[in-house]
């Protein structure tokens, strides 16, 4: 059987948040935090497969290695969380 460790790879998510204009941001993340049409919802790595509609706000984003937060703005759109590749088709 093989032992599972905290490896820094068990803890990347891709995230691709897309525009119609353009791509607003790309990169691997170790979390982030969506404002849900329901509700504020944070994603963490082997979240389950979902589909959200998300509403006007900012998308809070920390990369891995990294304390510090990111912030990209949103005027709604829907997001996709599958397999931790998490992608955003987001109105500006």
């Amino acid at each position: 059987m093989q032992r599972q460790t905290n490896s820094p790879k068990l803890n990347r998510m891709k995230l691709d948040i897309i525009s119609p204009q353009r791509n607003l941001y790309s990169g691997e993340v170790q979390l982030v935090q969506f404002p849900g049409a329901e509700g504020s919802f944070e994603i963490l790595n082997n979240h389950a497969p979902m589909v959200a509609l998300l509403k006007k706000g900012e998308i809070k984003l920390q990369e891995i290695n990294s304390t510090k937060e990111q912030f990209v703005s949103v005027a709604g759109g829907v997001v996709e969380v599958i397999d931790n590749v998490i992608t955003a088709l987001a109105e500006e």
